[in-house]
């Protein structure tokens, strides 16, 4: 009896670190992005007997590279990245704008591609 349940046990082992994921080794590239951060204090002269006003400060942040995913992909719930991926059809299209491949045209440009 000890025997089997040792051989279970060792089977049940050997399954589950045979079958473990392993993590993923390649990272994939990021876009490079640039952050700029003003900051600008103001303080107004302490008098005798007067409280100190708290200081004001103002952040922005700018980003100038393209909107991806972390993927690499371009993320498309942003307008710049949208317009970059409308094609031009050669026949009529459909009501969601693809071809409608019922014309000739349109089967000749999807034979180009």
């Amino acid at each position: 009896m000890k025997k089997l349940l040792s051989l279970i046990a060792i089977a049940a082992f050997g399954l589950t670190t045979a079958f473990a994921q392993t993590p993923a080794t390649a990272t994939p590239a990021k876009a490079k992005t640039v952050v700029k951060k003003e900051v600008k204090t103001t303080t107004a002269p302490v008098k005798a007997g007067a409280k100190q006003e708290a200081k004001k400060v103002e952040t922005k942040t700018t980003t100038t590279a393209a909107k991806v995913k972390a993927d690499g992909t371009p993320d498309m719930r942003f307008k710049e990245n949208k317009a970059k991926a409308v094609t031009k059809v050669a026949g009529p299209t459909k009501k969601d704008g693809t071809a409608d491949m019922r014309y000739k045209a349109n089967k000749a440009a999807a034979k180009k591609n």
